[in-house]
């Protein structure tokens, strides 16, 4: 992982977005997180159904972690043109889309939806909860852009047809499509007007996040595997 700062990387980079400073600040795992071999079998719905069920039964824990983070990017998110995408995507989470996938597919793999928490996902909740209490907007934008943009790496490798089985069917349509990529892009965006106008210190912090947000999603995909 690179220590340059954001303003002698933009210097000289083709594209200086400050969310693209972060991102390139936080390979290999990066890299590694959106090309792993576990998230690339769901693509191809070749992971075992042990595998899937152990994968989304952590995944689930999630959950409410997640929807309390959004909530802080509405409270924190300093426009009210800001605040419309955190709640339009909140609706969404709370509603049947996302909640029903996990519930029947949990189901169909004889999952629980209450499992005793491996190690990285309780270090990725407290990551979450870290953010949600400092109240941090950009802080907030850090963990949720790499949780989103993340998934969204893995599901945009897919290649059609996508498998039959509803199991990894839906689970990247989820993370894929016009309205995903446009949510992807929103928080990509806020990063990209707020970061260049904090503090250097404010910088490395908002990288720090993103880095430790990066790692876990790594170490995510490296436990579900096994």
């Amino acid at each position: 992982m690179t220590s340059v700062s954001y303003a002698e990387w933009s210097k000289s980079a083709a594209d200086p977005l400050f969310s693209e400073w972060l991102r390139s600040s936080s390979e290999p795992d990066w890299t590694a997180a959106v090309t792993h071999p576990f998230a690339m079998a769901i693509t191809r719905g070749e992971v075992a159904g042990a595998d899937m069920r152990r994968y989304l039964e952590q995944d689930f824990q999630f959950v409410d972690s997640f929807t309390a983070l959004l909530g802080a990017g509405v409270a924190c998110a300093d426009s009210f043109e800001a605040r419309v995408p955190f709640g339009r995507f909140l609706g969404q989470i709370a509603t049947d889309t996302e909640r029903s996938y996990f519930h029947r597919a949990l189901a169909a793999l004889g999952g629980d939806l209450a499992p005793p928490l491996e190690p990285v996902t309780a270090e990725f909740q407290a990551l979450m909860a870290q953010a949600r209490l400092s109240l941090d907007y950009t802080l907030i934008l850090a963990v949720l852009c790499v949780a989103e943009w993340s998934y969204l790496g893995w599901a945009s490798r897919a290649e059609p047809p996508l498998p039959d089985n509803f199991l990894y069917r839906e689970w990247i349509d989820l993370h894929e499509g016009e309205h995903f990529r446009a949510w992807v892009g929103f928080l990509r965006a806020e990063l990209d007007r707020l970061g260049p106008e904090l503090s250097e210190e404010r910088q490395e912090l908002v990288r720090d996040f993103f880095q430790r947000a990066t790692g876990l999603e790594r170490r995510f995909f490296d436990m579900a595997q096994g």
